[in-house]
This record gives structure tokens, C-alpha cells and sequence, in this order.
């Protein structure tokens, strides 16, 4: 599809070039004020201007200049898909390898294609229905080449070297030159329809604070960098990134033995799937690099912001962005640096606490301080000696950033006053499983609030330990109790020494997003997997599906008024969808939201190459879908909206400010500030009726249909966050 944007571009720029070229080898008598004369003279002129822009290969100026004169229509679906087949087409009849440099002489030179078209048959996961796919495949060579050049590669949407365009409208903002969407809408017409007639004024809040974000400036952290090349050149491996070897393939053993055979195949589709997984994550790894390196000697960088659907802002660049994994987060750090002043250093030792976690970080922040002066020794040894040193920083849940840390802090402490250190570092601000957060503000739930930081505490409640807790509880009560009359008594004495938070994060993390019981069962068994129980499969089975159930009874018994939400928001989406119409709701920032989940049509092309199957939006709902991703979608939009919010305050009190949907980042001196601002715009958010304008709007819109009445609340007091340390931590 990339393609056939790039041919329609040109097939633009050919057409301008014909028509003005027509117009003026037109023999068609003049008379002296003739309005087209002078028409076809600035025609003329354009002409010569396009020509000369072209040959000093300045496109985006020629662009603009052929947009305005361009009458032809957008091409559709199957014109796309045709030419880019035939142009795939083109590239395999083109593209051989060349034969080895040492190839004997005597024989045929080795030319084989660089790619050829062939159709795999893949049978899916019941076994008993397959499917028929025509692919691509790239020589062997030509992989090793790929893995090799990568860093090589033209990727557009790259960071900006200066501040983003302010946006102003659908498609207006962001880069200069590239399409640049303010929304990813993913196909959705209704959805890219709404966002489109939405006016200035409404989205004022939205623009400002995409603007906000895309205006952090950003610059590659050298020390870090330096690190990571340094292991990624040593073969990989360390501080969680990929080995760039491949797995070794198990050779067939010489026998006739069905058993031995049938493992042997077992462990070669194993190490396959392995060095499949292992090539992808090189070449991600490669990408991200290859960011790195051109971007390191540049003064600063920016990068613009987008919204997804549901409002959540990410990063247009890719790759290399604060949203990733802990390599790309490692090697950022902001362009302008800050003094640390009163408070930052401390706050730097409690980061660094939180980035090495294992525990450390559900210590009081008095615990965290500690910890990071009880281990100064190894802070500056990691600094000093990253690789040569006792490597401390290695055992680190994020050892890239942890690493940063360590630089940052041993340069404070060694400075001659820490107070006018200047910081260049991101200090984390996280909330505390904020889609529960959320859920409790909402219910005004006391029991949940506490469970999840809303409340002042000593320390940070760990609502994942909580939920593990009431589960053992549970649990050995079941223990006591006869199997033949209650037979989960024998899971439960099974899993009594197997319960704790790990157990069941995922599942409470996973619970604000509806998860059901098979999802929450599935997680558990693969949790249970992991640690290598005695239990052998179908045992592992029958005490997953008891953990699961008593997992959900003990996230109900704690976020009762959450459950009660949930049910409310997906029945009102159940009444909505089943009149063959999407959810629709607009955020507390004005951005209007469409659920864009609809069952998909088959429309097939014959191309060149194959007949191609494509998926369209059809008018039909998916009522399911509908009904189970609201909840989530509209917390998300809800998290979105306090971090847009922040967002604009941290700008307006002069701030550096960037955030990963619950997580928000700003200088170390500024942090008790940054505290201040999301605690009161956390209120100011739900001090709005909330639910009450959401039912108000769904009853404007289907007057006919009945609405369940809103959950009943709770009596929390909102303004108690304001005193919750924890609360973001």
C-alpha cells in the first residue's frame, strides 16, 4: 500500500507536467487581453518552477505545488492492491543473488532468486481445518543481509530536530511533510468521520496537549548507548537483549524409533520457532539502534504525538521512543537538564530504588533512600566500570535505565554541590494499578481506594499482594474441608505453597479490562508452568481453574463497586450494540470516541501475482465485542484525559513533561511539583458526573431505549488523594 501511495505521488507530478505541457503547444489564436493567455503563461511558469524543484530533487515542494492543481480521484482498495502485487511482481523477476566469490570456475554460476512467490498451507489450531496463504520468501542470504543492513534502513516518521507543527485539525500538525493524522483510527470510518467534523474549540484541550508532549526535547544518553552497542556487539545477551546466535538445530537421530522421532521433531519445531522469535527481536533491536546512532550527535529531538481511538497519546516514531522497551528508555533522556536543588537528589536515590524494584520499590520511599545509600559502592562501581566492574546494575528489573541512574546519581554525589547538579534524567511518577484507580474514584469506593493508594498510607498498598493474600485465605479454608463432598479441597492443599503476587498479577491487572474466567485461568497456568511444578498437565489444568475462580471471588469481594461499574457500563453497550450501533461517548477533554469493533466482509482481487482476499468494515456491529471492550476503552479514555490534563498544567507552571498513559516523567526537581498537579487534576477529572453525562448522552441519543439506572457510590472523599503519598509513586 506504501508503494502505491509513492506511484500515485508521481502519477500526480506526470499528470501536471502533461496538462501544462498541452495547454501551451495548444495553437489557438489570442487576442491580446485573452484571460487564458495569461492563464496558460503562469502555467508555464509553474512548469518551469515544478521542472527545476524536481531536478534539485526538493518533492515536498513540488507536491504542494501539484496538490492544488490535482482534479483526479483517490484510488481505492483494489487499484492499490493491484499495482502493488504487480510491482511485487516486478521486484521477483528482478531480483537474483549473485554467486558466491568462491565459486569453482568449471560449473553453471550459482544465480538463484532473491524471492520467490509460493503458497503455505496452515492448519489451525484444532487441527482439523487449514488454510491456504500465498507469501514471500526472501533467500537465506538475503535474511542474513536484512539482519546486517538493518541499521541501514530509510525509516520514516523519525524523531524532528525542530518542534513538532501545532496541531490544528484532523491532518493538520505534526510533520511538515509526511501524512500526519491527529488520530489513529485504523479504518474506522465513522470513527475518522467524527473526528472531523469535531470542532477547533472542542479538541483546544486535545491539540494543546499533544503539542505539549510533542514539544519535550529529547537527546541520546552516549554513556548508555556506548553500553548497549558494546553488548550488542559482543553477541548480545546481557541486560535482557537478544542473543544474536541461533539456537543450534537438533540432528535426527539414525532410527526407526516412532517415540524418539516424534521428540526429535518436537524439539526441532521448538528451536525453529525459537530462532524465528530470535531473528525478529534482532531486527527490532537493529531498528532501534540504527535511531540511536543517527540521532546521538544531535543537539536535541522531538517527537510528535498522536491519540489513539480511545485517547491514549503515543509517540508517531516507531522505534526508538520513551514508550519502549528499557534499551530505548535507557538511551533517552531529556535535552534540557535542571539543577537538582532541594528535593532532587533524593528523589534520584528513589528512582534509582524503583528502577532495581525485586521488592525494593513497595519499601517506603525512607526504605528506598536507604537502600540506594546502603549500595553507593556499587552505584559508582557501575558507573565507573559498567562491563569491567561487579556489573551490580545487571541484576535490575530495568538495567539500562537503572545503569543511567547510576551515572546520573555518582555524577551528583561527586560534584561539588549536588544542589546545582544539572539533570538530564526522567524521574517516574506511576500509578498504582491505575485502572482500579480509576474504577474507585469513579465508585467513590473507600475499600478500593485504600487497596490501590487513593489513601494515605505508611507504605504503598500492594493490591496484588492483597488480592494474594485473600486468596490463600480462601484457600486454606478450602484445604480443611473433605474432598469427597468438596473435591477443589485437593487443589487447594496443592496450591497452598504456590500462592503469591506473582500468581496473580496478571489476572488483577487484566481484571479492569474484563477479563473472564478462562482468560484469568489461562494466565494462571502459564504462570504455574513456568515454576516447574510437580503437577503434571491435567492436574496443572484442574488447579488453574480453581485459582481462577477464587483469583475473580476475591477481586469481587475487594472491588465490589468496580464489578458493579463494569456490569453497568457493558449492559448499557449490550442495549446500544444490539440495535445494530457502535458505542459512542465523548472523553472529558472533547474527543469524540466511536468503538470501531464491526464484523468484516471478504472481498476478493485478482492481482498478477494471486487472488487477494481483503477484510472491509460491513454495517454490522459486533455485539459482543462492543459489549466487553467498553469498559476498558472507556478507562482508557479516562486515563488519557488525567494525563492530557497533567500534561497541559506541568506546561503551563513550566515544566518538562512527558508520560506513558499512567506513568509521567518530568526533571527530579520539579517531581514534588509534578505530584501536586496530577493529585489536583486527578480531582478536578472526577469531580465532573461522569457516569451522569455519559447516561445523559446515551439517552439523547436512543430516546426509545431504557438504560439500566447508574451503580450506587460510595462516600470516599476525592480530596483524600491529595494527601496519599503514594498514590502516584
Amino acid at each position: 500500500m506504501k508503494a502505491s501511495f509513492f506511484i500515485t505521488r508521481q502519477i500526480r507530478i506526470h499528470n501536471f507536467l502533461e496538462k501544462t505541457k498541452k495547454k501551451k503547444d495548444a495553437k489557438v489564436e489570442k487576442s491580446e487581453g485573452d484571460e487564458s493567455g495569461v492563464v496558460e503563461k503562469e502555467q508555464e511558469k509553474l512548469r518551469r518552477k515544478v521542472t527545476e524543484l524536481i531536478r534539485k530533487q526538493k518533492l515536498p515542494a513540488v507536491r504542494r505545488i501539484v496538490k492544488g492543481y490535482d482534479e483526479s480521484r483517490p484510488w481505492s482498495q483494489e487499484a492499490k492492491a493491484k499495482v502493488g502485487s504487480r510491482l511485487i511482481e516486478l521486484l521477483i523477476h528482478s531480483a537474483y543473488i549473485q554467486p558466491p566469490a568462491d565459486q569453482l570456475c568449471e560449473g553453471p554460476p550459482d544465480i538463484r532468486p532473491a524471492f520467490i512467490h509460493t503458497v503455505l498451507s496452515i492448519t489451525k489450531a484444532d487441527k482439523k481445518t487449514s488454510r491456504r496463504y500465498g507469501v514471500i520468501k526472501c533467500d537465506p542470504v538475503v535474511l542474513k543481509g536484512l539482519e546486517r543492513s538493518a541499521r541501514h534502513m530509510v525509516i520514516p516518521y523519525m524523531p524532528m530536530l525542530v518542534p513538532p507543527v501545532k496541531w490544528m485539525g484532523y491532518d493538520k500538525g505534526a510533520y511538515f511533510f509526511l501524512p500526519s493524522y491527529i488520530m489513529r483510527t485504523h479504518g474506522s470510518k465513522q470513527q475518522r468521520e467524527a473526528m472531523k467534523i469535531a470542532s477547533k474549540a472542542q479538541l483546544e484541550q486535545v491539540f494543546e496537549a499533544l503539542d505539549t508532549l510533542g514539544g519535550t526535547k529529547w537527546r541520546v544518553n552516549k554513556r548508555v548507548l556506548d553500553v548497549v552497542d558494546r553488548i550488542w556487539n559482543s553477541g548480545g545477551r546481557l541486560a535482557h537483549l537478544v542473543d544474536r546466535d541461533d539456537v543450534p538445530l537438533p540432528e535426527k537421530p539414525d532410527t526407526e524409533d516412532e517415540t524418539l522421532l516424534k521428540k526429535w521433531k518436537w524439539k526441532l519445531r521448538n528451536a525453529k520457532k525459537e530462532n524465528r522469535e530470535r531473528h525478529s527481536l534482532r531486527c527490532d533491536t537493529e531498528l532501534k539502534l540504527s535511531v540511536a546512532r543517527k540521532m546521538k550527535d544531535e543537539e536535541g529531538f522531538y517527537y510528535p504525538h498522536n491519540v489513539d481511538f480511545r485517547g491514549r497519546a503515543y509517540p508517531m516514531h516507531p522505534y526508538l521512543n520513551h514508550l519502549g522497551s528499557d534499551m530505548c528508555r535507557g538511551i533517552l533522556e531529556f535535552a534540557e537538564g535542571r539543577p537538582l536543588g532541594n528535593v532532587g537528589l533524593r528523589w534520584l536515590k528513589i528512582h534509582l530504588a524503583n528502577l532495581y524494584a525485586g521488592g525494593v520499590d513497595k519499601l517506603s520511599y525512607e526504605g528506598r533512600v536507604s537502600f540506594t545509600e546502603n549500595h553507593l559502592d556499587e552505584i559508582f562501581d557501575s558507573a565507573d566500570k559498567p562491563l569491567e566492574g561487579n556489573r551490580w546494575w545487571l541484576r535490575a528489573e530495568d538495567p539500562f535505565q537503572c545503569l543511567a541512574a547510576c551515572i546520573n546519581l555518582s555524577e551528583a554525589l561527586r560534584s561539588s554541590s549536588s544542589e546545582t547538579y544539572v539533570s538530564y534524567l526522567p524521574i517516574h511518577q506511576d500509578g498504582s494499578c491505575n485502572g482500579l484507580q480509576h474504577y474507585a474514584a469513579l465508585g467513590r469506593d473507600k475499600l478500593g481506594a485504600a487497596a490501590v493508594n487513593l489513601m494515605a498510607g505508611e507504605k504503598p498498598a500492594d493490591v496484588y499482594s492483597g488480592i494474594a493474600a485473600r486468596v490463600l485465605d480462601i484457600m486454606r479454608e478450602d484445604a480443611q474441608k473433605d474432598p469427597t463432598s468438596f473435591p477443589d479441597a485437593l487443589q487447594a492443599r496443592a496450591l497452598l505453597d504456590q500462592v503469591d503476587r506473582k500468581l496473580v498479577k496478571q489476572t488483577v491487572m487484566t481484571s479492569v479490562y474484563g477479563v473472564t474466567y478462562i482468560g484469568a485461568r489461562d494466565q494462571i497456568m502459564r504462570r504455574l508452568k513456568e515454576r516447574g511444578t510437580q503437577l503434571d498437565d491435567s492436574q496443572t489444568f484442574g488447579a488453574s481453574c480453581y485459582a481462577a475462580k477464587v483469583t475473580l471471588t476475591a477481586l469481587e469481594e475487594m472491588f465490589e463497586a468496580a464489578r458493579s461499574i463494569m456490569s453497568w457500563l457493558g449492559e448499557c453497550a449490550k442495549i446500544i450494540a444490539s440495535e445494530n450501533q457502535p458505542v459512542r461517548w465523548t472523553t472529558p477533554l472533547g474527543l469524540p470516541v466511536v468503538q470501531p469493533y464491526r464484523k468484516l466482509g471478504r472481498h476478493l482481487i485478482k492481482t498478477s501475482l494471486q487472488v487477494l482476499t481483503l477484510q472491509r468494515e460491513t454495517e454490522k456491529v459486533m455485539v459482543k465485542r462492543q459489549r466487553t471492550a467498553f469498559p476498558p476503552n472507556f478507562v482508557h479514555s479516562l486515563d488519557g484525559s488525567h494525563m492530557m490534563m497533567t500534561a497541559i498544567a506541568c506546561k503551563r507552571a513550566g515544566m518538562n513533561f512527558a508520560g506513558v498513559h499512567d506513568s509521567f516523567w518530568t526533571h527530579a526537581c520539579d517531581v514534588d511539583q509534578l505530584n501536586t498537579i496530577l493529585r489536583e487534576k486527578f480531582i478536578e477529572l472526577y469531580d465532573a458526573p461522569i457516569l451522569e453525562n455519559l447516561l445523559e448522552s446515551f439517552e439523547e441519543s436512543f430516546p426509545t431505549l431504557t438504560f439500566p439506572p447508574l451503580p450506587e457510590r460510595g462516600d470516599f472523599d476525592l480530596r483524600e488523594v491529595l494527601h496519599s503519598t503514594y498514590f502516584f509513586n
